[in-house]
């Protein structure tokens, strides 16, 4: 349905909504909170979407101050809070640090995060020397040093606190050494969203699609969403797809010691499998990129092991014409 507005000028706008003729294209999804782990001996990290580090000049001055970690009251590590600051030179500081304390330190630190979760029985000796070996890694393969910073930095503000951000969401039971695999925990007070839910209006211009239990496609994007959308709505593979619009779905992430929501382009239902979807992004440059990417693939990997909603795939198309490969891709995937 389409209305006209007049206060001098007309306004067109479309009334975006899920048509109950197309109820066989309904695509439902879960609403994650958060995360389960029940590690008990091993641990492991995704190092392939683990985001990095870059070190760069530009954010410490030479003179800097520095302040240990507090628990916030969310239980996590913070820079906030009590506790003393010292100012000191960012030759003096450097000079009388070395890179194993801080790997040492920041697995000290790690250690702790994870023995306080209820979930987490694995004994502190245990725990400890496997996450030093993972901090070192991490320190070695994802942290980019641009002079003239210095690796040392890490120890400072704001990058101490990134880094322990980044390995506790990274951290996961290995499910190779016999450990239960990470599972979802679902919001509570909602059930399951749909797409049968989606119904506004919006006086941007809107797409119209076949291949959806929406009327619209409603775009953010001159010209990327509207490619993608009829690549997608003309792919022999796909059973129905929606775009992220009133739709409610998002995907917790961390940063900056913040949770946001993320909130892909759209949610493809592929044939065949009874329950196989992707989620795909189609922007460009992104600086957030690496650590929402993180963030999706955790998602999919955690809701397709509990198994309440099938199989889940996360993708990012660069190009729109990328679209129809991904798809192709998806579906061989669970053949």
């Amino acid at each position: 349905m389409v209305c006209w507005e007049w206060a001098g000028s007309p306004v067109k706008r479309y009334h975006v909504h899920a048509l109950p003729q197309r109820a066989e294209f309904e695509i439902h999804f879960p609403r994650v909170e958060g995360y389960t782990q029940a590690i008990r001996n091993k641990i492991t990290v995704d190092w392939a979407s683990v985001p990095s580090l870059i070190l760069q000049p530009d954010r410490i001055p030479p003179e800097v101050q520095t302040k240990g970690l507090n628990i916030n009251t969310s239980g996590k590590l913070s820079l906030s809070g009590p506790g003393y600051l010292v100012d000191v030179s960012l030759k003096e500081f450097r000079a009388r640090r070395r890179i194993q304390e801080l790997v040492f330190d920041l697995a000290k630190a790690l250690t702790s995060d994870c023995i306080a979760q209820s979930r987490c029985t694995i004994p502190s000796h245990v725990l400890f020397p496997q996450l030093v070996q993972i901090v070192w890694r991490y320190v070695k393969e994802k942290v980019e040093v641009r002079p003239p910073a210095d690796l040392k930095d890490l120890f400072l503000a704001p990058y101490y606190g990134w880094i322990v951000e980044i390995l506790l969401e990274a951290l996961r039971p290995d499910t190779s050494e016999g450990e239960a695999a990470e599972v979802p925990r679902y919001e509570s007070t909602r059930g399951p969203g749909t797409t049968a839910d989606v119904d506004y209006w919006t006086s941007r211009e809107a797409v119209p699609v076949l291949y959806s239990h929406v009327n619209y496609v409603v775009p953010d994007t001159k010209r990327w969403e509207q490619s993608a959308a009829y690549y997608i709505d003309k792919h022999s593979a796909v059973h129905s797809f929606v775009k992220n619009a009133g739709l409610g779905f998002a995907i917790p992430y961390l940063n900056n010691g913040q949770m946001h929501d993320y909130m892909p382009d759209f949610i493809i239902r592929l044939k065949g499998e009874a329950s196989a979807h992707v989620i795909l992004e189609t922007k460009g440059y992104d600086p957030l990129e690496d650590v929402k990417r993180a963030a999706a693939e955790r998602w999919v990997a955690a809701v397709s092991a509990e198994g309440s909603y099938g199989r889940w795939a996360y993708r990012i198309a660069k190009k729109t014409t990328d679209v129809s490969g991904i798809i192709t891709a998806a579906a061989s995937d669970g053949e």
